[in-house]
């Protein structure tokens, strides 16, 4: 990365940066773009350089926030992928090592939680499967696509099948991750992976 590219990753970081902070301590409706350059220390013009507005920005966040969770998920599941090999054959249990992983990152981080289970969209998904995370080439749907062709899984929309994983998990983790409802997370994840494994099993056929 050359110097300009270095500098202007350094501004949509800081603006991402502060954006976080003050959508999660004062509210989305209440955080102005006047509020967000400031918090950041840059000229207003320096935002419209990166985004269109406030809905732009808060878009592209969720997406940056949670293009992090996969590549998390990602690094956990290579260090782990012989051992994964040797006791999780199946698609379905691979599957689930990376929903266990983002729902124990999203656990320890309760305002990411809030932030990223409002207003999400496939279009924000597919956005944060490919998004630069940290600067780094990343892309969770294609290793999703090479997980499913190194298991013989023959899936006729895994699009479909990954964002229905993802939406389950994201709207039904919520109120037990942010309120222990209708039970805490670890006391639900079993009924959880149990649903997981049914949506898998019904959309894929093993070769």
């Amino acid at each position: 990365m050359g110097k300009v590219e270095d500098k202007k990753k350094q501004k949509s970081d800081t603006l991402f940066f502060s954006a976080f902070n003050l959508f999660t301590s004062k509210g989305f409706n209440e955080t102005t773009i006047a509020d967000i350059v400031k918090e950041a220390g840059v000229a207003k013009g320096t935002f419209y350089l990166y985004f269109k507005d406030k809905y732009d920005l808060r878009e592209k966040l969720i997406a940056y926030k949670a293009s992090i969770l996969f590549q998390n998920a990602l690094d956990a599941y290579l260090k782990s992928e012989l051992v994964l090999e040797e006791k999780v054959r199946d698609i379905e249990g691979k599957m689930i090592f990376f929903v266990d992983n983002v729902i124990n990152q999203l656990k320890n981080n309760r305002p990411l939680m809030r932030l990223i289970s409002k207003d999400l969209s496939w279009g924000v998904y597919k956005h944060a499967f490919s998004y630069q995370a940290n600067g780094e080439e990343f892309d969770f749907y294609n290793v999703y696509k090479q997980m499913l062709d190194k298991a013989r899984v023959k899936c006729e929309k895994p699009d479909i099948l990954l964002f229905s994983i993802i939406d389950l998990t994201g709207s039904t983790c919520y109120s037990s991750i942010m309120f222990n409802e209708p039970l805490p997370i670890d006391e639900y994840k079993p009924y959880l992976y149990k649903n997981i494994r049914a949506i898998i099993s019904a959309n894929c056929i093993y070769e």
